[in-house]
């Protein structure tokens, strides 16, 4: 993998901030975006803008063979058995909204389990919290191990023939832990429960295959990997999403409507109501071209040895702490500056030219479960290189210098 070569498709990379080569070390947060990417949407703009599904005109064909194209697009890139199983969302969030407000709700009741983990992002957490409540359905946690990871034995002990969902993220999005999902599929499909994966944080840094997880739901955001913003998608089983009614209506997901009743359309429009996000899916489109014509396996490989050697450096600073397993798989570490607020070394850090993420990550159980009020976090993705590595480092150093000398 050329990273040079790699850095040249991303504009916003070559400029300074205050002062200093950018290091954008925020790819957690949202990832930047490739020259392909950025031309995509220009040219979606320029030349086939129009709403898809409705005119027969020209560029109403145009705009629909390019969406519906994304869409094969993303099915490809997941595995998916076929298109109808891809639901366009807003993000990850919309679309585990959409799982817990539509089969959460009508799949539960009081005496059923929804299991989850301390460590899900609120994106998915928030939403099974408010299944829990509208149904009686009780809310349990597979315990964390020191590290932050999950024990097999645990989801083996917490999953019971009671659990109905088993709500989990792939890749946690403080720690870096990448968790079990297709040992935890096995797990919960044999005790009848069916299983949610939020897929925000693996989706762009590693290969998914949702039929080898046997994923019944798997979540992910465009904009996270080489994307643009306001696109995701919903992977599901095409027999839980028939079943499924749809929890926004109006705009093309409409079949028939009368006076007193309404039908809805097949698989996947009818969870897509009003003008869908057109651009937004050529966008992604354009993202998924970019990542395969790298290779996601090359991505990762990647990432995983800028996290491991970011890990070698930050234990060589004294009163660092550093959260999650001793070796990554994926390109994200978080750490303190003891006596230090992370945010205040987040402000220092970008006074070098240095962009990181601080504060409690919309994870705040984790937070009480790592006894901190919030952490500092660096994530890497196929642009970073190891002089950033060595740049935030050095950053660190005068920070803490800076601070030491303040007291």
């Amino acid at each position: 993998m050329n990273t040079a070569l790699i850095r040249e498709q991303f504009p916003i990379l070559h400029q300074e901030i205050n002062g200093h080569p950018l290091v954008y070390l925020d790819n957690a947060a949202t990832s930047q975006k490739p020259l392909a990417v950025i031309e995509a949407i220009k040219h979606y703009y320029e030349y086939d803008n129009s709403n898809v599904h409705r005119g027969v005109h020209t560029l109403g064909s145009r705009a629909t063979d390019a969406y519906e194209g994304a869409r094969e697009k993303v099915a490809r890139f997941l595995n998916a058995k076929r298109s109808q199983e891809i639901i366009f969302t807003r993000g990850t969030t919309t679309a585990l909204n959409l799982v817990a407000s539509s089969y959460g709700r009508a799949n539960c009741q009081e005496g059923d389990e929804i299991v989850i983990t301390p460590m899900e992002h609120h994106s998915n957490l928030i939403p099974w919290q408010q299944v829990a409540k509208a149904t009686g359905a009780t809310l349990k946690y597979i315990p964390l191990q020191e590290d932050g990871s999950v024990d097999l034995a645990d989801v083996e002990n917490t999953i019971t023939e009671n659990t109905k969902i088993v709500a989990i993220t792939h890749v946690s999005n403080v720690l870096g832990v990448v968790n079990p999902v297709k040992e935890i599929a096995a797990i919960a499909h044999r005790k009848g429960a069916i299983i949610v994966v939020d897929g925000a944080q693996s989706t762009p840094h590693m290969k998914v295959d949702v039929q080898d997880i046997d994923a019944d739901f798997y979540a992910f955001s465009g904009h996270k990997m080489c994307g643009p913003t306001g696109i995701g998608a919903l992977y599901g089983k095409k027999a839980l999403l028939e079943n499924m009614e749809p929890i926004e209506f109006g705009g093309e997901m409409i079949d028939d409507v009368g006076l007193y009743e309404s039908t809805w359309k097949e698989l996947p429009w009818k969870f897509e109501g009003g003008t869908p996000i057109i651009a937004g899916a050529v966008g992604l489109g354009a993202a998924i071209d970019f990542l395969e014509s790298i290779g996601l396996d090359a991505i990762a490989q990647h990432e995983s040895r800028l996290a491991n050697y970011a890990l070698k450096r930050l234990r060589e600073v004294d009163g660092l702490t550093i959260y999650g397993p001793a070796e990554r798989h994926v390109g994200l570490v978080t750490f303190n500056l003891d006596d230090v607020h992370p945010h205040d070394v987040a402000t220092v850090l970008d006074s070098k030219g240095v962009a990181v993420r601080a504060g409690h990550h919309c994870c705040q159980p984790l937070m009480r479960w790592l006894k901190a009020s919030a952490t500092a976090r660096a994530s890497f993705y196929l642009y970073n290189t190891e002089e950033e590595v060595d740049v935030l480092i050095s950053a660190l150093i005068q920070t803490k210098e800076y601070f030491g000398d303040a007291t």
